[in-house]
């Protein structure tokens, strides 16, 4: 694939995440996208685009939020599977796209368990450049508590996904999987994001247990900026 060729082809979404403690934008999670006759939509694998061209990606969202937004006090939260994450370039150009963007802050999301070297080691250089660490989807998937438990010391927040469990047939066991996981935050002084807020009624639910950052449709889907 030829360097423009990817350029028309897939692009970052971005999907507000907003702080309830004072009803503003904390940042955004960029979400890739592909094209296909001129709709967008999930790629079947995420490793089809190299970490460097999704990187370049990224720093070209970066600059659409200066840019269209006129603001660089946010955060971006930019995704990673666990193999993404075993590629030995990734932390490369993950530090150096913190470099690039800056003022606004960079987050790691990592959407699989990963090794308990591979988080060390990203935790260790990683926060050296004040690049914070996320587990995302606590619960589900290949992070569930068993998986994880030994990871949550080296990361900085946790991120429930309601929408997961929904799509589990799980919904009416999302209130005890959020009390669980607040003492989990708790227990390893993490902060938390609740995804998947889509009515009030998500959004009581979130006030109820302190969770401030939130993300879902109810404050905008996944758009193109």
């Amino acid at each position: 694939m030829g360097r423009g060729e990817f350029k028309t082809k897939y692009s970052f979404f971005v999907q507000s995440q907003v702080n309830k403690s004072d009803n503003s934008i904390f940042g955004y999670e960029v979400l890739l996208r592909k094209e296909d006759n001129g709709s967008w939509h999930l790629p079947q694998d995420f490793t089809e685009l190299s970490i460097p061209e999704q990187v370049r990606l990224v720093e070209r969202t970066a600059n659409n939020i200066k840019d269209s937004l006129g603001t660089t006090d946010k955060v971006i939260s930019f995704n990673l599977n666990s193999q993404q994450a075993d590629d030995p370039y990734t932390l490369g150009e993950i530090i150096a796209l913190k470099k690039r963007i800056n003022p606004i802050k960079l987050t790691i999301e990592l959407t699989e368990a990963m090794s308990l070297d591979k988080i060390k080691e990203f935790s260790l250089l990683l926060h050296q450049y004040d690049i914070p660490l996320v587990i995302d989807d606590v619960g589900t998937g290949s992070n569930t508590f068993d998986n994880i438990q030994h990871l949550l010391p080296y990361v900085d927040k946790i991120k429930l996904a309601m929408q997961n469990l929904r799509m589990a047939g799980k919904a009416d066991k999302i209130p005890e999987y959020i009390s669980f996981w607040v003492h989990q935050a708790e227990d390893y002084c993490l902060d938390m994001v609740l995804e998947g807020v889509e009515d009030c009624k998500d959004q009581i639910l979130a006030k109820k247990y302190g969770i401030n950052i939130q993300q879902g449709y109810l404050y905008g889907k996944p758009a193109k900026i």
